[in-house]
């Protein structure tokens, strides 16, 4: 998916791409001719050197660029270049191979190229040194890595930088790449490790050990697994004076970004009662919101019983009695559960459902699970919904909850 359009066709039909290829996985596959067609000029020096997230995080970015009505090199230079990294995977290459080059040994003509991409690939930073080059940016320009809230945090970081004036614009990219490779030796590996572990399992770890090899199913009474997919999604963050300013066209607020942890002592495991939840969106609302105003939530479910136990308690806490009218969905069915994107992904989402007055259905998910406390729109078919307020949810292992209040555009 290139643009808001072509996201918004895939969502709101509830459909998944993700392809069963020994695991289920949503894969990208950008060819580098595409690639270079919507970065161009791009030095070769530096862009044959470029990973999968290095393109994928410079796609997005001029994707979202080209959709706000900027110029990626002369408009952004000023901007914050904010970027959420969770995995490591894209960087482990370039990573061995300068640990096993032999300097005694090595070309000296080809030091200077594993220097080049050891420089700009062998930590989460990767991404942001790329972009901010692109851009040519002199503001703010730095990585955040909270796993799959890494980009939710960001979309704060950026809403507080411009409230504070620090900064008139920020635009935030979420990027990740998972290793196919990586993920079948661990189904492998929990499958043969599955009868001895609950044998041994205590009161402190989770109930189940995720699965890769079915499809991952959100708020269906059959979901048992997670599957995982790759990719960027990068939003455009503005003040109302410089996005009024130039005539854009806008898509919502961001209002606020609240983030808490679950307290545990196991830096695994999620407590699944929804306290930590809770207090995130009430954090969020502070005293200025009510949660009767947010009649939809954009969940964080990536398939895991877990999540949805503590979603469905939250919600049960936040909204009483009123909770079985909430539309929740989520759309990870979609294209996997991508980590750092999904706080990016999110709030583009949510603003398309405002703009078009329809809550997308919770892809793959056919059979709502009996604990749910709210509506998760199963099936394949948008639900009509005029709404102004939503908030939406990314976690982290370990108990980390992100919450994002949303408003619709101010006219």
């Amino acid at each position: 998916m290139f643009t808001a359009d072509d996201l918004w066709q895939v969502a709101s039909t509830g459909t998944s791409c993700l392809v069963n290829n020994g695991v289920y996985y949503g894969g990208v596959n950008l060819p580098r001719q595409t690639f270079e067609e919507h970065v161009p000029d791009i030095p070769e020096f530096f862009s044959r050197h470029y990973t999968d997230a290095h393109r994928f995080g410079l796609m997005s970015l001029a994707q979202a660029c080209a959709d706000a009505g900027l110029d990626v090199q002369r408009d952004l230079q000023d901007a914050a270049i904010l970027v959420g990294r969770g995995g490591v995977d894209a960087n482990i290459d370039s990573y061995l191979a300068v640990m096993r080059a032999d300097p005694a040994t090595y070309p000296v003509a080809e030091a200077l190229e594993l220097f080049v991409a050891a420089e700009q690939s062998v930590t989460p930073s990767d991404v942001a040194l790329v972009q901010g080059g692109l851009t040519r940016s002199r503001g703010a320009n730095f990585t955040v890595s909270c796993g799959c809230a890494s980009s939710a945090l960001q979309i704060g970081n950026a809403q507080r930088m411009i409230a504070s004036g620090e900064a008139d614009i920020a635009v935030v990219t979420g990027v990740d790449v998972f290793s196919v490779t990586l993920i079948r030796n661990i189904q492998r590996l929990l499958t043969g490790a599955q009868q001895t572990y609950e044998a041994m399992r205590s009161e402190d770890m989770p109930s189940l050990l995720p699965s890769f090899d079915a499809l991952m199913r959100p708020y269906d009474r059959r979901a048992d697994c997670i599957n995982h997919g790759e990719g960027s999604a990068t939003v455009v963050i503005e003040s109302r004076e410089h996005a009024f300013a130039r005539g854009a066209r806008l898509y919502g607020r961001i209002l606020s970004q609240t983030t808490t942890r679950d307290g545990l002592s196991n830096p695994l495991a999620c407590e699944e009662s929804g306290k930590a939840l809770v207090s995130a969106v009430r954090r969020c609302l502070g005293d200025t919101w009510d949660i009767s105003d947010v009649p939809y939530v954009h969940g964080g479910s990536d398939g895991n019983v877990v999540v949805t136990t503590f979603e469905a308690n939250a919600v049960r806490e936040l909204y009483g009695p009123a909770s079985r009218d909430l539309l929740m969905t989520s759309q990870e069915g979609c294209f996997g559960h991508n980590g750092a994107p999904a706080g990016c992904l999110g709030v583009a989402l949510t603003l398309l459902m405002m703009n078009h007055g329809q809550v997308c259905p919770t892809a793959n998910c056919e059979e709502p699970a009996d604990c749910l406390t709210f509506d998760p729109v199963p099936g394949t078919t948008p639900r009509a919904l005029d709404f102004d307020y939503a908030l939406s949810f990314n976690y982290q292992v370990g108990g980390v909850k992100s919450a994002i209040l949303l408003g619709g555009p101010e006219v």
